[in-house]
């Protein structure tokens, strides 16, 4: 396999992107002037140096050149202004920036990580279900939980297992934590990180 093909194959496993669109990007490049590489080159590696993890919400953001600590929240996390009351639940960084661009949304947020497959039989080793129960459990001022998460198959299913341990966690700790998910404005198989500003408006105004 050479450099071009495996080019090819690096593209192939981004979402959404199959065999033939891969060679397109491969072929694109390299039909690119050199400096167009290089500065693609320098972006990729820009953003993985700067990119940081938030321990609380874990979703990626890029550093500000503050060189801020791994174990200090991010910007969300810490702002007062936000509304501590409410925790929107995403499976994926993509679908949580869809939201907060909308501007529907001034609560909290928890990123998953992914979704559960129907036939998948170990949630935690696909969602940070455990690491999400304990940081609502630091959360003192909760009082509702939103469940925003794909209406596929495999979102849906995940929306299940995480609202049943939810449900679990709050009546045991003896907490009164409202647990919604997304109301009508999200039609059956859509995805959120495709949503327009309205769309999420009225999924969130609507939720149940």
């Amino acid at each position: 396999m050479d450099s071009l093909d495996r080019l090819e194959e690096i593209f192939s496993h981004f979402p959404g992107i199959g065999p033939r669109q891969a060679r397109r990007f491969a072929h694109y490049i390299l039909n690119k002037p050199a400096s167009f590489s290089h500065q693609l080159a320098e972006l990729l590696k820009k953003v993985r140096d700067l990119a940081i993890e938030c321990p609380n919400c874990n979703r990626m953001y890029m550093d500000s050149g503050e060189k801020k600590a791994k174990d200090i929240p991010c910007p969300i996390c810490q702002n007062p202004s936000r509304d501590h009351q409410t925790l929107m639940i995403t499976a994926r960084d993509s679908d949580f920036e869809t939201i907060e661009k909308s501007g529907a949304y001034r609560g909290l947020y928890f990123i998953l990580g992914g979704t559960v497959p129907i036939l998948d039989k170990e949630p935690e080793k696909r969602i940070r279900l455990r690491k999400l129960l304990e940081y609502i459990s630091s959360l003192s001022d909760l009082k509702e939980i939103i469940l925003s998460l794909n209406t596929t198959p495999d979102g849906e299913h995940t929306a299940n297992i995480v609202k049943n341990s939810l449900e679990k966690m709050t009546t045991t700790a003896g907490r009164m934590i409202t647990i919604s998910v997304l109301g009508r404005g999200l039609s059956t198989g859509a995805e959120l990180e495709y949503a327009d500003k309205e769309t999420i408006r009225n999924a969130l105004s609507s939720r149940q």
